[in-house]
């Protein structure tokens, strides 16, 4: 069964790749309800998907096509094992922390209930790692490290409103009929540019992204 194993929020702290500036990145797990809702643009909205979570940089991170990031422990167990190192829910900068469901492997458009009657989340797209992360983590090619191993899980935007709690249940409510799936754009996006052109049945795909595949393939054109 897949379930919300933590619901993750974060203080501003100095950002350890730009000291001058702030980073939302460190979140950590929090035992109460969290009421999730759309945060508008990118540039003058609202900031992240959580109410109580903090964003740094509003250029580059929040809006709605990435309210909420969703990181499964399952894959936090496996870099443990490859970094030799215990990573606590939240470490990546993960707004829910689940178990129980292949986050990477989702479908662009795919849906989530979050609990009986909580929101409504859909893919959108796969998180691109930064010089921030690799700062904030103290780990040399991170950026690299982390791109080889496709696990970059997903960032999801509100369609309904709603609260969420630790342990809540994930309940899949609706699944494209295509075979986009996160993975595959984070793959296409940072190492396989030629599987571009895949990407183009996904409707849900992130206003950013659809940007970014237009552009690389009026160039190739």
């Amino acid at each position: 069964m897949a379930n919300v194993l933590s619901v993750n929020v974060a203080e501003l702290r100095v950002n350890p790749d730009a000291p001058s500036r702030f980073t939302g990145i460190d979140k950590v797990p929090v035992d109460h309800p969290v009421e999730v809702r759309a945060p508008g643009p990118m540039k003058g909205g609202l900031g992240g998907g959580l109410v109580g979570d903090n964003i740094g940089n509003r250029k580059l991170h929040g809006g709605d096509d990435q309210a909420v990031y969703v990181y499964a422990r399952e894959d936090l167990d496996d870099w443990q094992q490859r970094l030799g190192r215990p990573l606590r829910n939240g470490v990546f900068g993960e707004n829910l922390t689940t178990t129980g469901i292949d986050v990477s492997h989702s479908r662009i458009g795919e849906r989530w209930r979050i609990g009986a009657d909580g929101p409504l989340l859909e893919v959108s797209a796969p998180r691109t790692p930064c010089r921030t992360f690799s700062a904030f983590l103290e780990i040399d090619g991170w950026i690299k490290t982390f791109t080889a191993a496709g696990k970059p899980g997903t960032y999801l935007r509100v369609l309904e409103p709603g609260t969420v709690h630790p342990g809540d249940p994930i309940t899949v409510e609706h699944t494209p009929d295509h075979d986009v799936t996160i993975a595959l754009v984070f793959r296409a996006r940072m190492t396989e540019p030629a599987l571009l052109p895949q990407l183009l049945v996904a409707d849900a795909l992130s206003q950013e992204l659809k940007a970014y595949v237009a552009k690389k393939l009026s160039k190739s054109a």
